[in-house]
């Protein structure tokens, strides 16, 4: 017998002074709908700029008149996509829009040409922050690219770097803000108390829940067992699926009770009556069985920290959970009791919990709140998105403001008047389906350690740094909302010693992890605590701007 051989596939072969370009999207058909204009204004910018140096673009895949957009909005399609793809030749990722990475993340592995990945600077969608959870994928992966972003294409600091990858030459962007840690720099205090949460960590060892793994094709957010495990920390693969279960199996008058809880709290739900549109009873109340369900399950195995992915799967079933998990990384919060009704679970301690089920926020996240906790800090932490930044347009600051939103997550201790100034709005249906409250609240000021853990050459890494909260006008910050997403939490973040560009250039991930200290010498204590502790655990840390 014969055996049929596969036939050897031809890749097309692209002429020199041409250039391809591809556009991954979203999951949800509806927010490519939606964005699309966006990403079609972009390409069009940046065709321009490309064509200005004398190269063609040619774009690897088509609009979908039925579909209403030109997205890859698939891995599958990503497969058929670089079928079409010049192995050889340069490569352009554009993205004006979040991305699900895994989309292209097969194709890019195995891309020999350069590699090229560009955003708008825009927070409306956001390419920004699509395009960092790309990159924080590729270098994950051991893959070779360059990174570009503008607020006009046609500015000379773009179109310069542009075409001289263009003919060839990578992209360097200076990183002189980034150092080594170094344990002779730092106070003996701080050196001490990392040393000690690592070994005591190491031995008792912790159990990090996660539902889900994978959110939104964030490949960046996975660490590998073989990694993650010798810092202590091992995980409990749980299912959404038994959270849907067990949310549905909470009482009616429990669900009340906590919604009760955060109304006498201070919480202002915006309510309505339409489930499509407005934020209903209903969806919040499914949304305090959820925190429920949450707690009880994340105590039946003994987790010390938790992750939801949220996004994916149960937004066919339940509202979003960005209410809960908020909720869950606040001290002050509902008590839960435990199945018996003979405990308060995690009673006094927030139940650690990750958003979009990022395990690198997650063992940051962990981190922060031993470190805090020891050194009697504010142990409330959360991640951001690194959304967008602007200068502020009312002159009350003068140095460069980012805004840091995150759908979830970010708990009302780090508000303006905690959960006083916590709003509940409708999430947008685009998303959700099944609506949900968000946590909405204004970062107070103050001062924060920022921080990222990412996944590089098979090894675990951490950036740290400081930053301030600021305050702006009311009016400064609803124009910031209206640049993003206004029904999400928003952190005013001036970077320590780290400019904009600087910050592009280097961070791995679309995230951002950051806790308040109770001065600026604290913080400054804390942050070193906290780099000691990770370089115990055999994490590589790297101070940025510091």
């Amino acid at each position: 017998m014969t055996a049929q051989l596969p036939e050897p596939f031809s890749h097309p072969q692209r002429k020199p002074h041409q250039v391809q370009l591809i556009a991954s999207g979203d999951l949800r058909e509806s927010a490519n709908r939606v964005c699309w204009p966006a990403q079609a204004e972009m390409e069009q910018a940046l065709q321009q700029a490309i064509e200005a140096s004398d190269f063609e673009v040619i774009r690897c895949h088509p609009y979908h008149e039925e579909r209403g957009h030109g997205f890859i909005s698939s891995q599958r399609e990503g497969l058929e996509v670089f079928r079409n793809i010049d192995p050889e030749a340069p490569l352009i990722v554009a993205e004006a829009v979040w991305q699900y990475s895994h989309h292209v993340l097969a194709g890019l592995t195995t891309h020999r040409g350069p590699i090229l990945t560009v955003a708008n600077w825009s927070g409306q969608w956001p390419g920004l922050v699509g395009m960092l959870n790309l990159n924080g994928s590729l270098i994950k992966a051991g893959v070779k690219f360059s990174t570009l972003w503008a607020e006009d294409f046609s500015d000379p600091a773009f179109t310069e770097k542009l075409s001289a990858w263009l003919k060839g030459e990578p992209i360097e962007h200076p990183i002189e803000h980034v150092s080594t840690f170094d344990s002779k720099s730092v106070p003996a205090e701080a050196q001490q108390l990392g040393e000690a949460l690592a070994t005591q960590l190491q031995q008792e060892k912790a159990i990090m829940g996660v539902f889900d793994e994978g959110c939104m094709g964030m490949f960046n957010a996975i660490i590998p067992d073989h990694l993650l495990n010798p810092c202590g920390i091992f995980k409990e693969r749980l299912s959404q699926s038994a959270l849907y279960y067990e949310s549905k199996q909470v009482p009616d008058e429990e669900a009340l009770a906590v919604l009760s809880w955060l109304e006498s709290a201070g919480m202002n739900f915006h309510w309505g009556e339409k489930h499509e549109e407005d934020l209903t009873k209903a969806q919040v109340l499914d949304q305090c069985r959820m925190y429920v369900a949450a707690l009880r399950i994340a105590d039946d195995f003994g987790c010390d920290t938790i992750g939801i992915q949220y996004q994916q799967g149960l937004k066919d079933l339940l509202p979003a959970s960005d209410l809960v998990e908020g909720t869950l990384n606040n001290t002050e919060r509902p008590p839960v009791k435990s199945r018996c009704g003979g405990r308060v679970l995690y009673e006094g301690q927030p139940l650690v919990h990750f958003n979009e089920v990022d395990e690198c926020a997650g063992l940051d996240a962990l981190m922060t709140y031993r470190v805090h906790r020891a050194l009697e800090q504010p142990v409330e932490n959360t991640l951001h998105d690194l959304r967008w930044g602007d200068h502020d347009a009312s002159g009350t600051v003068d140095d460069y403001v980012w805004v840091l939103e995150i759908s979830g997550a970010a708990p009302p201790a780090h508000f303006i008047n905690g959960w006083q100034g916590a709003e509940g709005f409708r999430q947008p249906a685009m998303y959700f389906p099944n609506g949900g409250s968000t946590l909405r609240g204004i970062s107070k000021p103050g001062e924060i350690v920022w921080s990222r853990v990412y996944v590089k050459d098979d090894g675990l890494h951490l950036d740290l740094g400081r930053a301030s909260v600021v305050e702006l006008p009311a009016e400064e910050t609803e124009r910031r909302w209206q640049e993003t997403t206004w029904q999400w939490p928003i952190m005013h973040a001036v970077l320590h010693g780290v400019s904009r560009d600087q910050m592009m250039a280097r961070h791995p991930s679309n995230h951002i992890q950051v806790a308040y200290a109770n001065s600026a010498e604290e913080a400054d204590l804390a942050m070193h605590a906290k780099a000691a502790f990770a370089q115990q655990l055999g994490i590589q840390v790297f101070y940025c701007g510091v």
